[in-house]
């Protein structure tokens, strides 16, 4: 006896019904099927014998040693099992809905990320989900992976480190620029500036709390070169501000460069070697995030990515 579907779904087969029906089948057993669900074996019996009732047809065949589908069972098995994931992800998605737009989100983000990309980000974010509450700690890249060590945010946004404690996922490179006073006599037309050149001037350097120090003093060595930190800060708009006095040689990666449009000021790639550091997502290692939380780091990871 063949199964009518649209028949069936006008019916009042019970869910419930038909989710033990699909297990019991998928399983093959009462008994599996009924430690599986926390139910007790009579109960799972009882409710294959009433879906069979009401659909005036025979599901199962049952022997003492096996249970086995019918044709009738296995046609509409296959029908039980579309009906039922489908209701799980329309279910599911509706959760996440609800999960996105009431959530909560705290993050890390590196101060060079906060003070040139996070405040655009955040705007879009709360224009689409008005009612999630966003917790933001501004850190430089230690504090930052202690924070996500910590389980103190959902995730960072930041540079990358060598450690299996996290997950990175990439948004773009980052190379480093010089940015120089316009005494110090750079080329107008230079595009780049040697690594040697840079470290003939005083530099300007974040401190060392930051990846982005480390990054440079280790590029520095590897070349060979001696040079002298003038003064360290842990603000961009310092350093900046320093070389637009004519101090010294700010380092900056291309994300947190001033307005080139700025008086008095050279912004030069660093080239001769190019140095680079990789920004991305940072999540502890088996985590998993949030609706709410996905959404801000996916919306982050592109609009980071496409301005870069």
């Amino acid at each position: 006896m063949a199964i009518d579907p649209p028949a069936l779904l006008s019916s009042n087969i019970n869910l419930k019904l038909l989710q033990i029906f699909a297990l019991v089948g998928e399983v093959g057993s009462f008994r599996e099927a009924a430690r599986r669900a926390n139910r007790s074996q009579s109960a799972v019996s009882a409710q294959i014998r009433q879906l069979e009732a009401q659909l005036g047809v025979e599901l199962f065949r049952r022997t003492t040693r096996n249970v086995r589908l019918t044709r009738e069972g296995e046609q509409l098995l296959a029908h039980a099992r579309r009906a039922v994931q489908e209701i799980d992800e329309g279910l599911r998605g509706l959760r996440e809905s609800v999960e996105v737009r009431r959530g909560r989100v705290t993050l890390a983000c590196a101060p060079t990320v906060a003070g040139s990309r996070l405040a655009g980000i955040l705007a879009v974010f709360e224009r689409d989900y008005p009612g999630v509450h966003i917790q933001v700690l501004e850190q430089s890249a230690q504090a930052m992976f202690d924070s996500v060590r910590g389980e103190q945010v959902d995730f960072a946004i930041g540079p990358t480190t060598e450690s299996t404690d996290f997950d990175f996922r990439h948004i773009c490179d980052d190379p480093l620029y010089a940015v120089t006073p316009k005494q110090f006599g750079q080329p107008a037309a230079a595009a780049t500036i040697s690594l040697l050149a840079v470290a003939r001037m005083p530099l300007l350097l974040l401190d060392h709390a930051t990846g982005l120090r480390a990054l440079i003093e280790d590029a520095l060595r590897t070349a060979g070169l001696q040079w002298e930190c003038r003064y360290q800060f842990s603000q961009v708009q310092t350093l900046v501000e320093m070389a637009r006095a004519g101090l010294g040689c700010a380092i900056l990666p291309q994300i947190a460069l001033p307005d080139t449009r700025a008086a008095g000021l050279t912004v030069l790639r660093i080239a001769r070697p190019s140095l680079t550091r990789q920004l991305a997502i940072c999540t502890l290692r088996g985590s998993e995030l949030s609706p709410a939380a996905g959404r801000l780091a996916d919306l982050a990871q592109r609009m980071i990515a496409d301005g870069a």
